[in-house]
């Protein structure tokens, strides 16, 4: 190795390091400036940064990776809907600590949406974490029992947006639903949440146990938001109808 390559090594360049001679070669033949020169490698380096942190964000997200734009179907979805998940996937919203709430039948593909959404935030610099509402509020509520719940909220708010999957698809108890409120009144105006939900606001109250909570936490979550109402059949059951008359079909 090389004086230039310890010293790129030293300087933690390894994309320089790996294709500075490649690219020296090009810039011969090309007749490129030496400042043309830098710009590529520098150019190199950051590509490389940019691929290697989308990655690292990806693992850490817990997205489930098969639920992305390209395998879903948004001819499902209204008009409305594909307006407003089209304004989603430029991150303002991020910026603007709103949150994203998809409503629908079970099956109607809220989860896989969200999912796909912020698949496409990941790739574009934003970071993101996907978590079951039970496995969070489990989490949440371990925390609070070890007096470490503020600690445990200041971790999360490194990212931008959590996606809380199935509120209120699993009963909890009062004890578990005030943490939940914990979280979302830490991220209220300062980062966002996206929710999915098989229940109807009016049906909330089933969640959070108190009309009065119940009351604060939608407040909190509607006062800055993008809703998205998926009125859809299940996309699995009719995805299941379809095999059984292909196979019908065959036979």
């Amino acid at each position: 190795m090389c004086e230039l390559e310890l010293q790129l090594k030293e300087l933690r360049l390894p994309a320089i390091c790996g294709s500075y001679r490649e690219q020296a070669d090009e810039a011969r033949q090309e007749s490129l400036s030496y400042e043309e020169y830098l710009e590529s490698l520098v150019g190199r380096e950051i590509e490389m940064r940019h691929e290697n942190r989308t990655d690292r964000w990806l693992r850490q997200s817990r997205l489930p990776l098969e639920k992305s734009l390209q395998t879903f179907d948004q001819s499902r979805l209204s008009a409305k809907v594909q307006r407003s998940v089209k304004s989603l996937l430029d991150g303002q919203f991020l910026e603007h600590a709103e949150n994203v709430l998809a409503f629908g039948n079970p099956g109607s593909g809220k989860t896989h949406l969200l999912c796909a959404v912020a698949q496409e935030l990941v790739h574009r610099g934003h970071r993101v974490l996907f978590q079951s509402c039970n496995l969070l509020v489990q989490d949440l509520l371990a925390a609070k029992q070890e007096l470490t719940l503020g600690k445990a909220l200041k971790s999360l708010r490194r990212y931008e947006a959590i996606i809380i999957d199935d509120i209120g698809y699993v009963q909890q108890d009062r004890a578990e639903m005030e943490v939940l409120f914990a979280l979302l009144a830490d991220r209220y105006e300062n980062r966002s949440v996206m929710i999915t939900s098989n229940l109807p606001f009016s049906k909330w109250e089933l969640i959070f146990k108190d009309p009065m909570t119940t009351a604060a936490a939608i407040d909190r979550l509607v006062h800055h938001s993008v809703i998205l109402e998926l009125n859809l059949p299940s996309y699995r059951l009719e995805a299941a109808k379809t095999r059984k008359e292909v196979v019908a079909n065959k036979n």
